[in-house]
């Protein structure tokens, strides 16, 4: 005969302890479930012989437990509605209490980095993950292809081609769970090759910086200058690490002969580059700088994700390889998928029925708006301030007098504003002049705080 407990889809988790016999142990591991609120007043037990075979002990054991603590309030039993937690007052632990609020802790933020989380396409988001799940083959519930789903990377392919330039197809796009799992796969084959050095760029995010360090690789930084990175300036280097679009965070693209300079050095030397395209679709008084990968797919990685476009919080990213390096970065991957497949399906789906490209077109006039917002008010509140790098993307760098940087970023945390000087991005050991400067994500705070945010900013402007 079926358990009828079992019947109701529910499990009652005990651990009878103690040295006085069972009867007591689970007399009081009841109380406690029942006294920490774990087992809510009115929840109705499993009858005594179902949880005896659960617990694999004697019915009579539980069904003076079940006495015990009737006698004692903690539980009711009626005729026909079976053994019940009594109706009283709950005292959570302390553990569960609510924090304090920190003091001084930031009422705004324009760190940089994350776009607004309050605008995520949710309705459209959800339609797709609908349609896609219907649509899903029963193999997609496997473990799946390391590569990723083949409906995401042919998607990827058609969008990239169109949108960024890249020369891609589904066989050449590895699915990561965004832009830090994708660099810790690359690091492990650059190890695996001989762990030569990866040069990176004089400003960037130490967190990159970090992920090759602990695949074993050195981090030297290339200089920097009016041209942006100068790429003339690789040796014998494995791969460089570039933000060649919309350099992270200065906000220049790079210039043509440089981009060309480094192809070429890629070729000369066996070398990698490795491309961080993080908010290529967001452009505004430019025409949009097509993927390095387009100039050799045999000597470019190029590396993407919905981090900027969509939210970090989904965790999907890709590589588009050189053939020649598929094996070992699957290899490096792991032998099945790692990335979440009804997320790799809904994206796919988000992708060939256009809600990206108009999610995309949206975002984009918004946060141009930010933009022309931002800059209008530093012209009028600071105009000793200049603002740079605002092309393209969804931050801007803020010029700042000489030696006020870490002064103006004081003030900010004063104000309950979060917010990065230019410092903060900068490498240890960086080959570029100091500049004091901000560097403002006017893509982060949603819509109901960006004016409170702006205004905190310009109260703190030199």
């Amino acid at each position: 005969m079926a358990n009828p407990w079992a019947t109701l889809g529910i499990d009652l988790h005990l651990e009878p302890a103690g040295t006085s016999g069972l009867r007591r142990g689970l007399t009081d591991a009841l109380r406690d479930a029942v006294r920490t609120g774990r087992l809510a007043p009115g929840t109705r037990l499993p009858s005594s012989r179902s949880l005896a075979a659960d617990l694999g002990i004697a019915r009579n054991t539980v069904a003076e437990a079940y006495a015990d603590l009737v006698a004692e309030g903690w539980l009711t039993a009626r005729q026909g509605s079976g053994t019940r937690v009594a109706e009283r007052p709950v005292v959570p632990p302390a553990a569960t209490a609510p924090p304090r609020r920190t003091p001084g802790r930031p009422e705004y933020s324009l760190v940089p980095g994350t776009p607004d989380l309050a605008a995520f396409p949710r309705a459209e988001w959800l339609k797709a993950a609908r349609r896609a799940l219907a649509a899903a083959p029963l193999d997609a519930l496997g473990y799946g292809d390391p590569r990723g789903r083949p409906e995401l990377r042919t998607a990827l392919a058609g969008y990239l081609a169109r949108a960024r330039g890249v020369r891609a197809h589904p066989g050449t796009i590895l699915i990561t769970a965004g832009f830090s799992h994708a660099l810790r796969v690359i690091g492990a084959v650059l190890r695996a090759r001989g762990a030569r050095p990866v040069a990176v760029e004089s400003y960037g995010l130490d967190v990159h910086r970090d992920l090759l360090r602990d695949a074993g690789l050195a981090t030297p930084a290339l200089p920097y200058g009016e041209l942006g990175t100068d790429t003339g300036a690789l040796d014998d280097e494995g791969a460089v690490l570039l933000t060649p679009a919309h350099q992270f965070p200065m906000g220049t693209a790079l210039h043509p002969d440089r981009r060309t300079a480094v192809v070429e050095w890629a070729r000369r030397t066996g070398a990698l580059v490795l491309e961080d395209d993080y908010d290529g679709e967001f452009r505004y008084d430019r025409q949009p700088v097509g993927a390095l990968q387009g100039l050799d797919p045999d000597r470019v990685v190029h590396l993407g994700t919905t981090s900027k476009s969509l939210a970090p919080g989904l965790r999907l990213g890709w590589m588009v390889l050189p053939p020649s390096l598929m094996e070992e970065a699957v290899a490096a991957k792991g032998r099945s998928d790692t990335v979440g497949v009804l997320d790799q399906l809904t994206l796919a789906e988000f992708l060939t029925c256009g809600a990206y490209d108009r999610h995309v077109r949206s975002a984009r006039l918004r946060y141009r708006r930010r933009r022309d917002a931002l800059a209008a008010a530093v012209a009028e509140s600071a105009p000793g301030v200049r603002v740079t790098g605002i092309a393209a993307g969804l931050h801007a760098v803020l010029r700042l007098p000489p030696g006020t940087e870490q002064a103006v970023v004081q003030a900010a945390n004063w104000q309950g504003l979060a917010l990065h000087g230019l410092s903060f991005h900068r490498h240890p050991h960086a080959v570029a002049e100091p500049v004091d400067a901000l560097v403002v994500g006017y893509g982060t705070p949603p819509d109901s705080a960006w004016a409170g945010a702006l205004e905190a900013l310009c109260r703190v402007l030199p």
